[in-house]
């Protein structure tokens, strides 16, 4: 039972308590926190909240905190400079859509919404006061961000150090039994669980999670660096931004994304090893995420129209082939054209991205920083007629 809740888990501290709980036949309260720092979620911050359907599906109470608090401190985590914070009116805006995007995946009945407002806003300042005795500023350098900051001359502000705090305090005031969050939160989950423990409750068992690359295959997903795929994107946009990941990255999404039992990403993998198109295995991906964001029956129609746009229209059948050899963190897009003769320099690449004249299997990119990650195979066209099909190798 535990590996199938935790599949794809980058930690799970203490698994013998998290064993035990689960055996005791008692549901756990399961929390996730966001805070609402943009107005839409996107595929990388499902990786968690599908984590919390698997729980769900076991008979556990899902908690999904929004820190219309904390957003208003600004998470200082992987930051090496301090956050701007957030106004209300930008939290509460964002905080609604949060609200419903959730229930594309979550059980609407058996999830229980709630804001660290209720608390904090009624905290008085010796409240706070208290609560900022608990941790010291040496516990606090520990972490790395706010080490490198240090060393390195930077200034952290005060209420920066606030923020583990109130995150962890989250777990004390909704008494959680389990916290789930990314990789680079595991500082904060592990601040709840001391608090927790000053206030006479069992620590909370923490599950970290991977952080999901773009499409670019090397960056974390994520808006400001355009390499995000957003749920409420629409479903012929979605479809084709998932054809454009590397076959190897393909995986990771199947493991990370897909609802599919283990079994059957176990046969996918085989039927590619032995010779299946990977791109036809990456169509049932695609199918299966723009159906849970745009209704059944979705993912093929979007599926459909990206075969008749790319692969029976417009595009030549004697398409010319190359091969382009990479570094590990792979080919600038800009690079790419040049490479493959489509472009004279880099200089005319980036004058035709800017002008929109580029597309990378049939999606138009304005992203000149875009990377082509090792392993991806893509048709890569500037204008109408110059195209040409690429493969991403390592030198």
């Amino acid at each position: 039972m535990i590996h199938d809740l935790v599949r794809g888990a980058a930690e799970v501290i203490q698994p013998d308590d998290l064993e035990k709980r689960l055996e005791a036949g008692k549901p756990l309260r399961v929390k996730v926190g966001f805070d609402p720092t943009a107005p839409d979620l996107h595929l990388g911050h499902t990786v968690i909240i599908n984590a919390m359907r698997r729980f769900q599906q076991a008979g556990h109470k899902a908690i999904f905190l929004i820190g219309d608090f904390t957003g208003m401190i600004g998470d200082p985590t992987g930051k090496s400079v301090t956050r701007k914070p957030m106004t209300e009116d930008d939290i509460r805006a964002n905080a609604e859509t949060y609200a419903e995007q959730v229930f594309k995946i979550l059980d609407r009945d058996r999830t229980d919404v709630r804001f660290n407002s209720e608390w904090f806003g009624r905290m008085s300042s010796a409240d706070m006061i208290n609560l900022a005795s608990r941790f010291t500023v040496a516990r606090m350098l520990e972490r790395d961000d706010f080490e490198k900051r240090y060393r390195g001359g930077q200034p952290i502000a005060i209420h920066e150090f606030l923020y583990p705090l109130v995150q962890g305090f989250d777990s004390v005031a909704l008494k959680a039994d389990i916290e789930m969050g990314g990789t680079d939160q595991k500082f904060n989950l592990l601040v709840g669980r001391q608090l927790q423990s000053q206030n006479q409750q069992a620590p909370q068992v923490v599950i970290t999670w991977p952080l999901l690359e773009g499409t670019d295959g090397v960056q974390k997903m994520s808006k400001s660096l355009g390499n995000y795929i957003g749920i409420t994107e629409p479903a012929d946009d979605m479809f084709g931004k998932l054809m454009s990941i590397s076959d190897d990255l393909m995986w990771r999404y199947f493991e990370l994304l897909s609802f599919r039992p283990g079994t059957e990403l176990a046969g996918l993998k085989k039927a590619v090893a032995e010779g299946r198109n990977p791109r036809d295995v990456k169509f049932e991906l695609g199918v299966e995420i723009v159906d849970r964001f745009h209704g059944v029956g979705a993912g093929e129609k979007a599926r459909d129209a990206f075969i008749a746009r790319f692969q029976q229209g417009d595009l030549p059948a004697d398409i010319p082939e190359k091969t382009l050899p990479a570094s590990g963190e792979g080919l600038g897009v800009a690079a790419a054209l040049t490479a493959s003769g489509l472009t004279a320099s880099n200089s005319e690449a980036f004058r035709m991205i800017k002008q929109g004249a580029v597309r990378v299997d049939g999606e138009r990119i304005n992203n000149a920083a875009l990377t082509l990650a090792p392993g991806m195979t893509a048709v890569i066209q500037v204008g109408k007629r110059r195209i040409v099909k690429i493969s991403i190798k390592i030198a």
